[in-house]
């Protein structure tokens, strides 16, 4: 059938119901380089205006530094712009092999595959490995790229209640019978900003004979003693068998993406997985500037420290003004507001007053979480996040939510 007036209302209509229920998306168009403070056009078509950053993945303040840039330069000088290719025909530089490498030894372990995302590493990575004898056993709330790439495994699927240690032995002991038990979290959730007990689920697998995958996306680079990530905050390096993770957030805030792990996982994957087959190879200007990033983080752990601290004393003036925060051990720190248009106000008003960050709502989380999720970064000094926090306050006074209950706020705006 072809496209014709009946369809176009028929989306149209969709598209204005999701309006109409508060649900719909804008976006805004920033005119600056990614920093702390950034000139963001939103509605469209107005003017410009500088406002500080609080929603960004740039936990290092890497997007826009220095030796990234005139790494990428000096990358495109030598090695050219793209690829035209997959890595098995002709797009295989060595400098992405050097990056395999070189985040092998980041996250200790044994290989590591270049993919275009860390989307289409979770898209590549089960398909490849795991069959209808086997069984994926997830979070309740992994990322949503994590659910997309089990969909196209033809293994079982089942779950476990975030975080529920006890739950997941109760599945582990179902499917005993199983091929392969894979465990299946994201190091950090990216909502709610925890972090998975990961000694715990190792303790777990171990018990079971079960394997370990986690998408540690929002944690390398930062989190644990030298920036490898979550298994190593719960110090279990070299106990994971499978991590994805991101280039696209802490590591240069760019994209691309890898899956690193045990050897024969890898190599499953350079033989196997569609999107890696089937996509064009990382851009050699990206690949040649997140070695230079792994560098930078060898070198000193001042970025680190400051992240750590300034996420510290961002929470700290938060809950001592009286929002209602999520538990959170990251730099990822929800403010929870519970209703989705409170929640889209709330971020306007934000913005109205310099401060840039975005609403959370359903699909995004469930109905009834909404929230404006913030993120630090080394990149924010602390007169940014003065800045912030008075601007917070100022909002939350004029909504009335300040020192008020979860359910005082659903009794004033529902959910």
């Amino acid at each position: 059938m072809a496209y014709n007036e009946a369809i176009k209302k028929a989306y149209q209509e969709e598209l204005a119901s999701l309006r109409a229920a508060g649900l719909y998306k804008e976006e805004r168009y920033i005119h600056t380089p990614q920093a702390a403070e950034i000139e963001v056009e939103f509605p469209a078509g107005t003017s410009p205006r500088k406002v500080i950053n609080f929603c960004s993945n740039n936990y290092l303040g890497l997007s826009s530094h220095p030796e990234v840039i005139k790494a990428a330069h000096e990358a495109l000088d030598r090695w050219g712009f793209g690829m035209s290719s997959v890595r098995f025909i002709c797009g295989t530089q060595d400098i992405h092999r050097e990056l395999e490498r070189r985040v092998s030894e980041f996250l200790g372990t044994e290989d590591t595959i270049l993919f275009s995302s860390c989307m289409d590493a979770n898209a590549g990575v089960f398909e490849a490995i795991l069959g209808e004898q086997d069984v994926m056993i997830a979070d309740r709330l992994v990322h949503a790229s994590i659910i997309d790439g089990m969909r196209l495994c033809k293994a079982q699927q089942d779950s476990y209640k975030h975080a529920n240690m006890e739950h997941l032995e109760e599945k582990l002991q179902e499917h005993q019978d199983k091929r392969i038990r894979m465990i299946i979290t994201d190091g950090v959730f990216s909502m709610d900003g925890d972090t998975a007990r990961l000694d715990e689920i190792v303790r777990l697998a171990e018990k079971y004979d079960a394997m370990v995958f986690i998408d540690d996306s929002h944690a390398t680079g930062y989190l644990g003693p030298t920036g490898r990530g979550t298994h190593e905050l719960y110090g279990v390096m070299g106990k994971i068998d499978i991590i994805t993770t991101t280039f696209g957030k802490a590591l240069g805030g760019a994209s691309g993406g890898c899956v690193s792990g045990r050897k024969e996982i890898v190599e499953l994957c350079r033989q196997k997985a569609r999107p890696y087959l089937f996509s064009n190879t990382l851009s050699p200007v990206i690949v040649a500037t997140t070695i230079k990033v792994i560098e930078l983080l060898s070198q000193t752990a001042d970025r680190r420290e400051k992240l750590l601290e300034n996420t510290a004393y961002w929470k700290k003036g938060l809950q001592e003004a009286g929002f209602i925060l999520k538990e959170s051990d990251t730099a990822i720190v929800p403010i929870m507001l519970y209703n989705a248009k409170l929640a889209q106000d709330f971020s306007r008003d934000l913005f109205e007053e310099g401060i840039y960050a975005i609403g959370f709502f359903f699909p995004v989380v469930p109905k009834g979480q909404a929230r404006i999720r913030t993120q630090i970064s080394a990149a924010h000094e602390r007169e940014h996040l003065d800045r912030g926090l008075e601007a917070f306050i100022k909002v939350g006074k004029k909504y009335n939510i300040l020192g008020k209950t979860k359910e005082e706020i659903i009794e004033m705006y529902g959910l």
